[in-house]
Formats: C-alpha cells, structure tokens, sequence
C-alpha cells in the first residue's frame, strides 16, 4: 500500500549533478508539490586519506578499482540520522530484479536511502558492516555506476504518490501494474495514413471499451512476454478473452 506521506530520499552518489534530471516532467510536479523530497549526500567528503580518493586496487589483484566501504557508510550514518524510519537499498548488479511489486513494496514507506556504486564495486564488507534492507538490479546488464538506476526507483515511486499524476487511475493503468502489459492507446488524428483508430474505442460504450482493452492486455503480455502470463491465475472470463484473441491473432498470420 502506497504511503500517503510525502517520500523522502537520500541519495548517497559521486556525482549529485545527475540528479537535476529528476527535476522535469512528472518527478518535478512532485517535487514542486511536495510529494518527493531529495537529499544527494558525496562519500568524497567524508574520505579519510589526503588526496580525497574513495577508491583504491582490489585485494587478489584485477581490473579496475573499488569504491571504500568507509566514507559510504559515513554517509549511510549522516542519512539515518536524517531519515530514521529509511529502508536502505544498495545497487548491484548482482541484486534482485526491480519488478512492479518491488516498486510497491518500496511504496509503502515514505522514507529511502539509496547507494549508488561505481567502478568496480563496493568493498564487500558494507552489507556486513551495516543493515541493507534490499539489495536491488534493473536487469541483466551492468551500467557505469547506480544513477541510472535510482533515478529510475525515484520516477516509478514518485508517480504512484497521491496527486502526482492528472489522473487519480493514472498509476494503476500502468504496464505491470495488474501483471500484465498495458493495451495500446490511441489518440488524434482518427485515420493515420490509412491506419484508423480501432472502432470500439470511437463507440462510447464503456463496458465494451473496458473489455477490450483487457483483452488487448492479454494479448499483448502472451504475444511479448508469456512469462508475465505464466505468474498469473486467470478467470474464466479472462480466459475466454485470451483464447478469442489468440484464434484472431493466428487466423490473422494465415491471411
């Protein structure tokens, strides 16, 4: 359940400039609304050598260098003081996949503080030295550091925040919101060289549109991803929804 408290983060990164991006679209509403508050906290002022390194050679030798677990965990200490109640997250490649239920499950706290790696990685004795609450990927692919990444956890929060959105149906309409794959939208102009607007969304009749588009969605998540439909336990009538489809979208193949 989505917390009606304005979400606060913390965000421990090297380059706190990225984040400006946050302040455009829909993620600015909520900041200018004050749905979303952000705070970037820079593990290099809290290193402890001269030259103001926070990364050094890996142990065992390698490619590459490794952030230093400590001026991170000095920033994680100045971040719970801030944000007591935060669920901490930490960004890995190795981590579990970010899907819709983890974004709102993130969601029903309304305080985060997310780290963000670089280089090589993070010095492993972190999570030994201090509580991480999830360990957290986007996907199967390595990024050149863990920006990317919260920015994106920041978007898919901020947008399901009460108000955010023009619409209050908005968030729940999403692709993956129910398990499935959003139906296709259409808008001006009706005839678009030669392509139209399918008829029922021009009949008015909301019921009709309202099946439709769960079949549309059915369609969808079988055709691109069937894994999202081998999660879910369908209905009767959503199964009657999907077959008629299947038999459209194959007799459609034939012609």
């Amino acid at each position: 359940m989505t917390s009606n408290l304005p979400l606060k983060v913390n965000i421990i990164t090297l380059f706190p400039e990225m984040f400006s991006a946050l302040h455009y679209g829909i993620v600015g509403r909520a900041i200018e609304s004050g749905q979303l508050e952000y705070c970037c906290l820079n593990p290099r002022e809290h290193t402890q050598n001269r030259n103001g390194y926070i990364d050094d050679s890996p142990y065992g030798g390698g490619p590459g260098m490794i952030m230093q677990a400590e001026p991170i965990l000095a920033c994680i200490d100045i971040a719970r003081q801030q944000l007591p109640k935060a669920f901490t997250i930490l960004l890995t490649p190795s981590g579990h996949r970010v899907e819709q239920h983890t974004l709102q499950h993130l969601n029903s706290h309304h305080e985060l503080i997310i780290i963000c790696g670089r280089y090589e990685g993070i010095d492993a004795r972190l999570t030994r030295l201090t509580r991480i609450d999830a360990e957290l990927s986007l996907g199967d692919f390595v990024l050149s550091g863990g920006e990317i990444a919260a920015m994106a956890l920041i978007d898919s929060c901020a947008r399901q925040r009460p108000n955010v959105l023009g619409h209050p149906e908005g968030a729940t309409d999403d692709s993956f919101s129910d398990g499935l794959l959003e139906a296709p939208q259409y808008t001006r102009p009706k005839t678009l060289e030669n392509q139209t607007v399918p008829g029922v969304l021009l009949s008015g009749n909301h019921a009709d549109i309202r099946q439709w588009r769960r079949q549309q969605a059915l369609g969808r998540t079988w055709r691109y991803r069937p894994d999202l439909l081998e999660k879910l336990e369908l209905d009767t009538a959503d199964q009657a929804l999907l077959l008629d489809y299947q038999q459209t979208f194959r007799e459609g193949e034939q012609t």
